[in-house]
């Protein structure tokens, strides 16, 4: 009785939960879908009085939302993959690799947990200024491909995996890059993919630092091209609400696809079986 009790009790805060997550959104869905006479009327409905695809038409249409969505695809992709890059193969020599000092730079690799972000804002930009990189993809994507918590749960997970692996993998004659391409990346394909979701999202959502080393128009990711709509939409909600949607469903999707591959990893990296 008293664990039904509680199934009972954990469900109905979980259903309280996922409603309260999932209003604002649906929130915003209905009102993209109305007009925009009816965003403002002082008449409350749940749901459009009059069905109407024009914001998302007019969205898509006026400004550079294309563009935006196409910059933020490039930027995300391009940060998920050289964080992956890098991450694995820091991972791997800082878990496997005996190299004087090695204790000495992963304290320092993990200091980053400790800096936010905004802290290193302005020798960033001075660096990015100084190399030629303001507005470019490259002076967007550079500064976000170090990502300690990324490289932390890879060597957690490598050092879990039996050495044997690896010794079996020298004595064949593979290098330290074969072995990780062979032997340790086949093992953590589901932590690896639960790692890039992440990151994907992470760089898709980012707007400190494209708002920063940004400066034209045609450069902008969605997250900062959604506050230019004020300037070409004015107070259009319905607009508004299109854009932000338009921009948020790419992520979405790419976590709904992928969900099982997240979760998988995420029980990997916490040392439970899914």
């Amino acid at each position: 009785m008293k664990a039904s009790f509680w199934t009972i009790a954990g469900a109905a805060c979980a259903i309280v939960l996922a409603a309260m997550w999932a209003f604002p959104l649906l929130w915003a869905l209905s009102t993209s879908l109305r007009p925009e006479l009816e965003t403002v009327s002082a008449n409350f409905h749940w749901l459009p009085q009059d069905w109407t695809l024009d914001a998302y038409r007019k969205t898509l249409g006026a400004g550079n939302v294309v563009r935006w969505l196409f910059n933020s695809f490039l930027v995300a992709l391009l940060v998920t993959v050289v964080t992956m890059a890098i991450s694995l193969m820091a991972a791997y020599a800082f878990s496997q690799l005996r190299f004087r000092g090695r204790g000495i730079v992963f304290g320092i690799a993990m200091l980053g947990f400790l800096l936010p972000f905004e802290a290193l804002l302005v020798p960033l930009f001075r660096t990015m200024h100084q190399l030629g990189l303001i507005n470019s993809y490259a002076g967007i994507v550079l500064p976000q491909v170090v990502s300690p918590v990324v490289i932390y749960v890879f060597k957690q997970f490598f050092d879990a995996i039996p050495a044997d692996f690896r010794e079996a993998a020298v004595m064949d004659g593979a290098g330290p890059l074969r072995v990780l391409w062979s032997v340790y990346l086949p093992i953590s394909g589901n932590i690896v993919w639960a790692m890039a979701i992440v990151t994907f999202i992470a760089a898709w959502n980012n707007f400190l630092w494209p708002f920063i080393i940004v400066t034209s128009n045609d450069m902008m990711t969605i997250p900062l091209g959604l506050t230019q709509t004020y300037d070409a939409f004015g107070v259009r909600y319905a607009q508004l609400m299109a854009a932000a949607l338009l921009g948020a469903l790419p992520v979405a999707l790419a976590y709904v696809l992928f969900q099982r591959r997240v979760t998988q990893g995420f029980l990997a990296a916490s040392g439970l079986k899914g």
